[in-house]
Parts: C-alpha cells; structure tokens; sequence
C-alpha cells in the first residue's frame, strides 16, 4: 500500500510528451543530498525516494517525510504499483527504532508511515505498525503520525491493534473506482476498502481518516464524484486525487492525462460534499501536503 506512483521511468518521460502541466524540474538541495546518505546508513527508505517524487525536496522542507516499513517486496501485484511483488522478507525487528532515530533527527513534524502489503503475516502487520508508532512518539513527542495501511484482509482485531496506538490520521487508500477496481487493485475490494474505513472510525472516531484516488486509468467523472460520495458516507474526512502515471512499462498505462481545470472541479465537489480537506491536482499524491490537510 505505497503512495501514488509518481513518475515513469526518465527514459521513458522523454518519449511519453507529457503535457506542460505534468513538467515539474527535480532540484534538490545538498541538505537533500546528505539526508538521503543518513537514509542509506540506517538502512531506511522513503516512498518519497521510492516514488522519485517531485515534491520530496519541498515536503522535506516542511518537515514531512513518508516511511515504508516492512521490506520492499509486496504480497500482491497490482497493475498501478511497481513495487516488487513475491515473498517477503523477515521482518526487521530493528525497523520501528532505526524510524524513531531517523524522525528524531531530521526534525520531523508530520511522519506518514506506509507499507508493502503483508498478507503472508498473521496480523498482516498490524503489529509492526503499532511499534513503529510508539518508537517515533518516544523520541519525538510532538511529532504527528499518519498511518496509510492495507485493508489487513478485513481483520478486525489488526485494524483495531493499529487504531489503539492513536495515530493522528488513518489513510486507507481506495485507488480507483469501483469499475476499474478489479483491473487495477490485486486481493482488494472497492466495497472493502469502504467497509475498512468504516471500521476505523466507528473503532475510533476521534482519528483522521482518509483515502486517495488515481486519476488518468479511464474513469469517467460521474465515477469519481460517486467513489468520492462513497468515502464520504463511510466517514472518510480527507481526500486526495491525483493523477496516474505510468512507472514502468510493466505497469497499466496512462489513458488519460486529466487537465488541471478538472481537479478543480474534483477539489470543489469534494468541499460540498462535506470534506474537512481536499487536495486534488495533477501532483498530488496521498501523503502530499499531509501536515496542512490535517490542520485545515
């Protein structure tokens, strides 16, 4: 369950003619540069690396960062995602400390916590993400802690496990609308998803919730309006939208690249929907500006 994917492979990107709208220059910082070496040392990725986001350098200087813990091989394969699918790895038991040192150090004010889906592990990782929170809240009190999680395969006592550790904002991404769902998620379901995020605030009500969806796969604009309705009505408070690229030449391909004057439109429907924070734009991803969503 990783953030958005971000941009197709650079070879790639010159022959794919992205519209101007999608141009955005990588420059980052020697700061950059030396966090990235610490990152390394400890043996710690971002999805922000992971993803070559565009926006790492200015969500690193706001003091936000994206963690994914439990390895880097996934247990499903789904068409949008390029992260690596087949059997995991042990589980470091190191990880939640090595996070809790690495949030420490750089300061963080707003850490999202992310993961491969863990389907071979009883709990599925529910426990790990637990311990990942309590690391980085022993080291750095003030710092909030976003959890973007799988669906746990609807069980309950992982889904209520990670909610008794009080992260600030629960993300569960549904992805894509119900059509397309089959196409583009792998062992997901557009009605779990849904039923998943009741779960959290009906365990929970005084955590975030929230959810992201991809634009771009051949979705129609009534079919986002109805998912965006559909995560309302399950108590969803925040939103994301973001447009879909393709990562590798493996992965499902771009039908569509939505205009900007449409996330608008998405951003404005999700206001009157009765959203405390919608972030919908061609760059924007699910852990994008996640400090000032969940302050709006």
């Amino acid at each position: 369950m990783v953030d958005l994917p971000t941009l197709p492979n650079l070879r790639r990107t010159r022959s794919t003619r992205l519209p101007h709208w999608l141009v955005k220059p990588l420059r980052f910082s020697n700061e950059v540069h030396e966090l990235k070496s610490k990152l390394r040392s400890d043996g710690l990725h971002t999805v922000c690396e992971e993803a070559r986001c565009p926006n790492l350098g200015e969500c690193w200087g706001r003091g936000t960062a994206t963690f994914m813990i439990l390895g880097d091989v996934c247990t499903r394969h789904c068409g949008f995602c390029s992260v690596t699918a087949g059997r995991p790895a042990e589980v470091d038991p190191e990880e939640p400390a090595k996070i809790g040192r690495m949030v420490s150090y750089l300061g963080l004010r707003h850490v999202v916590i992310t993961c491969v889906a863990r389907d071979d592990l009883p709990d599925c990782g529910a426990s790990h993400f637990v311990e990942v929170i309590r690391a980085i809240r022993e080291r750095k009190k003030d710092c909030l802690v976003e959890v973007l999680t799988t669906d746990f395969q609807l069980n309950r006592v992982s889904m209520e496990l990670v909610c008794g550790a009080h992260p600030d904002v629960f993300n569960h991404n549904l992805e894509t609308v119900e059509r397309l769902t089959d196409r583009v998620r792998h062992r997901a379901s557009y009605r779990d998803s849904l039923e998943f995020l009741r779960r959290v605030k009906a365990c929970d009500p005084t955590i975030k919730t929230k959810s992201g969806i991809m634009v771009g796969l051949g979705e129609k604009t009534d079919e986002v309006a109805q998912a965006m309705r559909d995560l309302r009505n399950a108590g969803c408070q925040i939103v994301t939208v973001g447009q879909y690229l393709q990562p590798t030449a493996k992965n499902l391909p771009v039908a569509e690249f939505v205009e900007p004057a449409r996330f608008e439109e998405y951003e404005r429907m999700g206001y009157e929907m009765g959203f405390e924070s919608v972030a919908s734009g061609p760059f924007v991803r699910s852990s994008y500006h996640a400090d000032a969503m969940i302050n709006k």
